[in-house]
């Protein structure tokens, strides 16, 4: 549905970029492999992680959209988690069909939400393994945009720190990505952590996306952004992410409600590791944008290295697919209307 709402309302394409230094960084090889093009030339595939969680900077609403159009290119769209608030989970229609879709609704509160969320992922990643299916959960690390009221919380908390804070993005809260993937990797031994940095083209320095791009502008005023600067990295989780040690887990059992449980039970001096790995991660991103900011790509080598992908469906008999997300919410409105 977010690939054809782009197609037929707010035109744009995604302009893909690949890691080829440092963390996470493609092999040319690998970078050769990624794409997958038909007779014409046309992007119609990305061979990128079947299992995995996707997470990235957070400047506008649509953000996700655009993250969940990437999806429909790995192949994965069909099998996206997102965490939500719990609010969100009763909303008419929309509401209906995020729930028959497995979406993880959280209040909100850690105390209660982290063995919620841990068993979720838990019970999705160990039904993808069984079923060999593929899954991507996405996270947003910073926990919310880039924005006037944002930007002094996270100087606030950099202070409380002590270490200087972000310049383009927000410091990211490390708590959530790390419960979700001690989570998904006991049960998903092949599982990757696919970061991916987001640029939109038009936004001065130091200044907020979502004050030029809003989801009101992008598909209600035909203003969508010119392109959607996507730049990717990999982690092989149990090889290359810090997440901890999770011998002790059972990746046949879901975290069981009171008790110890591995996966929530964090050692302070891994919960610490993680933090500051998650941390210059997101340094990284910070340079990216200053690089995006200077030359308008957030790939090394410029355009040169960049591969366009057109937001649109492959197939048109796939028009009807897309509503098919609003099959089981149609369904619900309709119970609820006969009780």
């Amino acid at each position: 549905m977010a690939v054809l709402s782009s197609q037929w309302f707010a035109p744009t394409k995604l302009v893909l970029s690949f890691a080829t230094d440092g963390p996470g960084a493609f092999t040319p090889d690998e970078i050769e492999s990624v794409v997958e093009r038909d007779g014409s030339g046309n992007v119609v595939g990305l061979r990128l992680p079947q299992k995995a969680a996707l997470i990235a900077n957070h400047q506008v609403y649509a953000d996700w959209m655009y993250a969940w159009a990437l999806t429909y290119f790995m192949g994965t769209h069909k099998d996206v988690f997102i965490v939500l608030k719990k609010s969100l989970k009763w909303l008419p229609i929309a509401g209906w069909g995020m729930q028959f879709f497995n979406f993880i609704f959280l209040a909100r509160s850690w105390a209660s939400d982290r063995l919620h969320l841990t068993q979720s992922l838990a019970w999705l990643a160990r039904r993808a393994e069984h079923e060999d299916s593929p899954l991507t959960f996405v996270l947003y690390p910073e926990g919310t945009l880039v924005s006037k009221d944002t930007r002094p919380i996270s100087k606030k908390y950099a202070d409380k720190l002590g270490i200087p804070d972000m310049t383009h993005t927000l410091l990211p809260r490390s708590t959530g990505l790390h419960y979700s993937l001690r989570s998904l990797a006991p049960r998903i031994p092949s599982l990757q952590l696919i970061d991916i940095t987001m640029a939109y083209p038009g936004i001065p320095a130091l200044r907020y996306g979502q004050d030029y791009y809003t989801l009101r502008s992008i598909f209600c005023d035909g203003v969508p952004p010119p392109a959607v600067h996507v730049h990717i990295r990999k982690f092989d989780v149990h090889r290359n992410v810090p997440i901890g040690d999770l011998s002790a887990s059972n990746p046949r059992a879901l975290p069981a409600d009171g008790g110890a449980a591995t996966e929530v039970d964090i050692p302070e001096a891994e919960r610490e590791a993680f933090e500051l790995w998650l941390r210059e991660l997101w340094r990284e991103k910070d340079r990216l944008m200053d690089r995006f900011l200077a030359t308008g790509s957030l790939g090394a080598a410029g355009r040169a290295g960049e591969v366009d992908v057109p937001v649109r469906l492959k197939h048109r008999r796939e028009v009807l697919d897309a509503f098919c997300f609003f099959l089981p919410a149609l369904v619900g409105w309709a119970w609820s209307q006969l009780r």
